[in-house]
């Protein structure tokens, strides 16, 4: 798009600055056309293998950044971690796993599960094994559980670095996986060609998608701790037992889909298992809640994050509510078990929100008690207010307007001499909201919540994180 025909409301802002080729690409259609791309649809490709074989080493190639963990030690990477790609126009999702050994205990047992648990979630996999040191009977086992998962499956033979050793790599046709893929994840040598493979046997659409039922505004996750009712909240909701309730902490192991009529409105809530504690120091079946968790966090519209009111707030609390916004979805916040509190505790968790949870004071907070159903019948309204301030979208025109007054009356504060100026702006997308800001310097963090609270209280975006971005630009010369 040349700059004549950017639209006229915003020609004499962009007119000052020195736009660069993927700026006008961003401002085609002044950012408004750029929807919420649906990462639940996207298809996943997991890379599993015994630990040091490179795994960390190829997501980072195929994704041209350093974003997974690489350590020359085997079992570093800890997590699961899910990142979005792009090859040759097809967008998927990689998974980077723990290093897989069977039969191992501790640390080794619990990524070799993670990898396993992998499978469940992928559309295809790109099994890493390490060339220069051949099949190991672990890389056996793990063939042996390929053969049988039902995806296609990659064989890559990873550290090719000469030639002998690509000739090395095809005795690992003993896999029984079909030809080697001979590659350098650390050179680059291959992973085009290895690329081309791969998006051509993953389906377009992921086969794992989580599908609404019509008529069904969003999908929300119920999260939280251990035990602070999301199962009883959800019996609660459906006036009926759906799920399995119990005193004992951790009943719900996988994440359950119940569609519910709320007022008529069908809405498809997802009970999670709770989450105790940082997925790295997990075992056992709480490490795969975990892992289930995220993903259905993931692939939500809205998290409603419960809270047992009558304890005190925990990191572990605080550390699911960042999870939240950090995926981007819309947040309740619940404070289940209300019947349990006396008038000092109800004090105390005033106190407790005021100085833990004010950065998230734009969440819509109900008081109830799932035990009882009191006051259940306010989650509907919250669930549309949050899913609203969510897709909320602002144009570009009425943002800089807005932008315009603001600065003006407040401008950012000057640093060594310097003053950083708002040229323009526009919202890229919504749900959740991301903005782009172009300006003449680096924005401070204050500046920028200053911004965004001021963004809130004009246009509302009640129940939603709020993304900014800043694109530091020159000014145009002067002719």
């Amino acid at each position: 798009m040349s700059q004549d025909q950017i639209p006229v409301y915003s020609s004499k802002l962009l007119s000052q600055i020195e736009l660069q080729e993927n700026d006008l690409e961003l401002l085609e259609n002044g950012g408004e056309e750029d929807e919420k791309q649906d990462l639940a649809a996207l298809p996943v490709v997991a890379v599993i293998g015994r630990p040091n074989v490179g795994k960390s080493t190829l997501v980072n190639r195929i994704l041209g950044r350093r974003a997974a963990v690489v350590q020359d030690k085997p079992g570093v990477t800890r997590d699961r971690v899910r990142y979005q790609a792009q090859w040759a126009g097809k967008d998927f999702l990689l998974m980077d796993t723990g290093g897989c050994a069977l039969g191992v205990r501790g640390l080794d047992q619990m990524v070799a599960a993670q990898a396993e648990v992998s499978l469940q979630y992928a559309d295809a996999v790109l099994f890493v094994t390490d060339a220069q040191v051949g099949a190991t009977e672990t890389d056996m086992q793990i063939a042996r559980i390929l053969q049988k998962c039902g995806r296609p499956v990659i064989l890559v033979a990873n550290k090719v670095d000469s030639d002998r050793l690509e000739a090395d790599a095809m005795a690992l046709w003993s896999l029984g996986l079909g030809e080697p893929f001979p590659l350098s994840a650390l050179h680059g040598l291959g992973s085009g060609d290895l690329l081309d493979k791969l998006v051509a046997v993953f389906p377009e659409k992921s086969h794992l998608a989580p599908v609404l039922v019509e008529g069904s505004p969003g999908r929300v996750a119920l999260v939280g701790r251990p035990n602070v009712g999301k199962s009883s909240l959800l019996n609660a909701l459906a006036g009926s037992q759906r799920v399995v309730v119990n005193e004992l902490a951790g009943t719900t192991r996988d994440p359950v889909d119940e569609v519910i009529e709320i007022a008529g409105v069908p809405w498809t809530f997802v009970d999670t298992a709770g989450i105790r504690r940082r997925m790295h120091k997990s075992r056992g079946a709480d490490f795969y809640a975990s892992l289930r968790t995220q993903t259905a966090i993931e692939e939500s519209d809205i998290a409603m994050v419960l809270l047992d009111a009558s304890q005190e707030l925990a990191s572990a609390d605080i550390r699911i509510i960042e999870q939240v916004i950090s995926a981007g979805r819309a947040l309740v916040l619940v404070n289940n078990k209300w019947d349990l509190l006396d008038e000092e505790r109800r004090r105390d968790l005033e106190r407790e929100w005021e100085l833990q949870l004010s950065h998230v004071d734009w969440a819509p907070r109900v008081n109830l008690s799932a035990k009882t159903a009191w006051h259940t019948n306010r989650i509907q309204g919250v669930l549309t207010q949050a899913l609203a301030g969510w897709k909320t979208r602002i144009s570009t025109s009425e943002l800089n307007t807005f932008l315009g007054r603001l600065v003006a009356e407040h401008p950012h504060p000057v640093r060594g001499g310097k003053q950083p100026r708002i040229m323009f702006a526009t919202q890229v997308s919504a749900a959740p909201p991301r903005f782009v800001f172009f300006t003449t310097g680096f924005l401070e963090p204050s500046y920028r919540r200053f911004l965004e609270n001021r963004l809130r209280e004009q246009f509302g975006f009640v129940g939603s994180p709020i993304q900014i971005s800043v694109r530091v630009r020159e000014r145009r010369k002067r002719s």
